[in-house]
């Protein structure tokens, strides 16, 4: 049996989550490249383009009293609402999960076709940032603050604070110059 899914070349902000249905000693070799190039994890995927960076391997094991809702939550931003309808069937898996952020397929454009020992559970929203809000409309704002001349933070000239720097650099370098040849 194979799931089939479309990731967009703009896809952000999604989880994906599936589990492994594979003994613990045969995980590591199934989900980690190996040096040659051999990637059965991206096979399994029917994926073009996988960044192992974001490739999270969960032992439910590891998570000890943790549910997988709370770790998809605090690990991923996947606000508990979005999880509500999978709850059972997500705290109920045992052995591995694989969670894939939206950056884990390196935006690009593909189709997957999921197939054994991997078992798609579910696709998450993570929580969205604020929206902004309205533009300020102060002259401080626009880059214009009333009529005085251009003055760094200290209310010095910026240009007579660079001579000034320079000055103290010069200083500096003479007295290493001169402290080494002693």
């Amino acid at each position: 049996m194979s799931d089939k899914m479309d990731i967009k070349e703009s896809e952000t902000g999604l989880v994906r989550v599936f589990h492994v249905d594979l003994p613990d000693e045969a995980i590591e070799r199934f989900t980690v490249q190996a040096g040659t190039g051999e990637w059965p994890l991206m096979y399994g995927l029917g994926a073009k383009k996988l960044s192992s960076t974001f490739v999270d391997v969960v032992s439910i094991r590891d998570l000890g009293e943790m549910p997988l809702t709370t770790y998809l939550s605090q690990a991923y931003s996947v606000p508990p609402s979005e999880l509500s309808a999978d709850v059972d069937r997500l705290n109920k898996l045992r052995d591995t999960v694989l969670v894939l952020p939206s950056q884990a397929f390196a935006h690009t454009a593909q189709s997957l076709t999921v197939r054994t020992p991997l078992r798609w559970i579910g696709t998450y929203q993570e929580i969205k940032g604020r929206k902004p809000g309205a533009p300020v409309r102060s002259k401080s704002a626009k880059g214009t603050l009333g009529g005085g001349s251009a003055k760094g933070v200290s209310g010095i000239n910026p240009a007579i604070l660079r001579w000034i720097m320079i000055g103290a650099g010069i200083v500096v370098v003479a007295a290493l110059a001169l402290a080494l040849t002693n």
